[in-house]
């Protein structure tokens, strides 16, 4: 794809981009530390890491999430060992052969299951010694069948759903266009990079664009499309400047 892709609306300069890493487990820590270099390199920033917090941190672990919060870092939650035993229900199935595979924990659980996930995610940075994370990301944007107020009685302020940013404050859902880059088949390369075609023109509509990135991107099949839209989208903004003013 030309880097001149042609838009109706705001310039790409003019576009705020939320840039996220996402599955930040001790699994992937040298993967994210690479990607957190390129970003350096580029000087991209904020720069948000969404954690799993039920994969077997240590200490030394948990004090690279301190230097990453020391660089600049928001820590959010995500989800809690990011992985499903079982597929459940021809929805989720659906969304698991289609997007998700078997890490879209929440499609497993009921509401108060789901509500427990989410609790307890919050609890784990606060009893780390992180702080208390504001923003929440389920894994693969499913949240499951939990309803929004039940979602403003835990204590995030701020969902990442599929569709855009909820603040449970305002009660108000902010469509922001998302694009990602986990294509490990030349299928869902095509797909992906349809995808990405078409939020890449509703953010210049709308102004804003998500720019979602998994620890091995920069070694799959769209890793090119990953460093054109990171050098196209120069203008950075966190989740909390979303909606805000």
């Amino acid at each position: 794809m030309s880097s001149a892709e042609p838009t109706t609306g705001a310039n790409a300069g003019d576009i705020r981009a939320l840039v996220s890493v996402h599955d930040v487990m001790p699994d992937t820590l040298p993967q994210v530390e690479r990607i957190l270099s390129l970003l350096d390199d580029g000087g991209i920033a904020p720069v948000t890491l969404l954690v799993v917090p039920g994969t077997g941190w240590n200490s030394e672990e948990i004090e690279k999430l301190r230097r990453f919060q020391s660089r600049g870092c928001e820590l959010a939650g995500h989800g809690w060992i990011h992985h499903v035993e079982r597929i459940t229900g021809w929805a989720h199935r659906v969304h698991s052969r289609l997007i998700s595979r078997n890490v879209a924990e929440h499609l497993a659980l009921d509401r108060v299951g789901i509500q427990h996930l989410i609790a307890r995610c919050h609890a784990w940075f606060v009893e780390q010694g992180l702080g208390a994370p504001a923003l929440y990301c389920p894994p693969a944007w499913a949240m499951g069948p939990i309803p929004r107020s039940t979602l403003a009685s835990l204590p995030f302020t701020r969902y990442e759903l599929f569709s855009g940013i909820l603040s449970t404050q305002t009660g108000r859902m902010h469509p922001v266009p998302l694009t990602g880059y986990e294509a490990d088949t030349a299928v869902r390369a095509v797909a992906i990079r349809a995808w990405n075609r078409l939020n890449r023109r509703r953010a210049a509509r709308e102004g804003w664009i998500r720019i979602g990135i998994h620890p091995h991107d920069l070694d799959l099949r769209l890793a090119e499309d990953l460093r054109r839209d990171l050098r196209r989208f120069r203008s950075h903004a966190g989740y909390s400047e979303v909606g805000a003013g």
